[in-house]
């Protein structure tokens, strides 16, 4: 479980930190807006918690633009401010719960439990698979990336759904190639090279973060890092 909080104030990080760590959860933080949604929009994370007055960006715009290309990646609101219209200003921005500092500790962690097992049920209903911002949508067979279409025919389409089914791990050509094209591998084809290359153009030529990889004579990945 891997936890993004983006709070300004660093006393206050490092004791969320530092007890969501105790609670066995993995965390990364952010202390302004401008890295929060770096972070973000370019890895993988079970919930973000977020404060609403932080630099750079503030939590309300931040919200928003990680519900824009992360609509199932849950956002806990955790901030100072606390009246109702706060509340409500918080919820139209996209997030999923509201907690007021101060607060128990243990009611965070039982809200970061709701949450993130209510998140898992949507991702599996919703037939949508997501890597950090690149979204596929298998119902209507459609690729998202920073909220811009990709174009993808039938084959290039299946060869992204196999790479994001098994995101992280390193795919070898042969694993490819009776996978998604249903054949023995021949060292005599290139077909897996050119849809690779292809598919590498389309997801990745014009956005700063590259996801498909090459690992010299293993394979493939797609990965936030190689």
């Amino acid at each position: 479980m891997k936890i993004l909080v983006i709070e300004d104030e660093q006393k206050v990080a490092a004791f969320i930190k530092s007890g969501l760590e105790q609670n066995q959860y993995e965390v990364d933080l952010a202390y302004d807006g401008f890295i929060g949604e770096k972070l973000a929009l370019s890895r993988n994370y079970n919930i973000v918690l977020l404060d609403i007055i932080i630099p750079s960006i503030n939590g309300i715009d931040l919200c928003k633009k990680i519900k824009a290309q992360k609509p199932h990646l849950p956002v806990l609101m955790l901030t100072a401010l606390g009246t109702t219209s706060d509340k409500v200003h918080g919820f139209d921005s996209g997030a999923d719960d509201y907690l007021v500092k101060p607060f128990e500790f243990v009611e965070l962690v039982a809200r970061i439990r709701a949450l993130t097992k209510r998140s898992e049920y949507n991702v599996q209903t919703s037939e949508t698979l997501q890597v950090a911002d690149l979204s596929l949508d298998l119902g209507k067979k459609t690729a998202l990336r920073e909220g811009k279409t990709i174009s993808l025919t039938a084959k290039e389409f299946d060869l992204l759904e196999y790479f994001m089914r098994n995101p992280r791990r390193v795919i070898s050509k042969a694993e490819l190639s009776e996978k998604v094209w249903g054949i023995n591998f021949d060292t005599g084809t290139n077909v897996v090279e050119v849809y690779i290359n292809i598919l590498r153009k389309k997801i990745d030529k014009d956005f700063a973060v590259k996801l498909l990889h090459t690992r010299i004579g293993l394979g493939y990945l797609l990965a936030e890092a190689p």
